[in-house]
């Protein structure tokens, strides 16, 4: 599938989630960690934030990597006006679980490719609504048991157990809300030679 006189593709960004979506139709690519400042420094709404740290990982990694086409990668859990982090332990994990019974977060993945033959930038938001169900801390505690999320955004894994929680999940990509909208990746593959159809 992958076409091999295409240039190497880089992923910039160390997720393992990431890393699973590529493997399926990508024999050949290098994951690097692109080692930037995630803050939101510029005061940015959520989705232009999204769409700004996409590119600033694809960018940090392209330095090195001129001649490589680059993807990049980000994606924020909002819950209302908050952006929901990764919560790191099963404390904070809990906290953003409770917060979000019986609400609407909006899950915003952002890609960007820099392509180095057309020197051209592409860049995506894709937007996925997850109804979460009315749920106790319980339930809370038991999903957290099971699938360890503490590295998700939100708190869930929806290629775990997270349907758990769910009502409804509203999306035009399911696999954006792995980390990487993988139907808007190929097309765009496809698109400048990098897959065969």
């Amino acid at each position: 599938m992958q076409n091999p006189s295409a240039p190497a593709i880089f992923l910039a960004s160390s997720s393992r989630y990431r890393r699973g979506l590529l493997d399926r139709f990508l024999d050949e690519y290098e994951a690097v960690s692109p080692e930037i400042d995630e803050s939101n420094e510029l005061g940015l709404d959520p989705e232009p934030l999204a769409a700004h740290l996409a590119r600033k990982k694809a960018e940090a990694v392209s330095i090195n990597a001129r001649h490589a086409l680059v993807i990049g990668a980000d994606q924020l859990a909002v819950l209302g006006d908050e952006v929901l982090g990764k919560p790191g332990d099963h404390q904070r994990a809990v906290e953003q679980l409770l917060a979000a019974t019986g609400k609407v977060v909006t899950f915003l993945t952002a890609v960007c490719i820099l392509d180095p033959v057309n020197r051209t930038r592409y860049e995506h938001v894709d937007r996925t609504t997850v109804r979460f169900r009315q749920f106790d801390r319980r339930l809370a505690e038991s999903y957290l048991r099971h699938d360890e999320p503490y590295d998700c955004a939100g708190s869930f894994k929806i290629e775990g157990a997270g349907f758990v929680l769910f009502e409804s999940v509203q999306t035009d990509d399911p696999t954006a809300l792995i980390g990487l909208p993988m139907i808007w990746v190929a097309d765009r593959l496809l698109q400048l030679g990098y897959l065969t159809s």
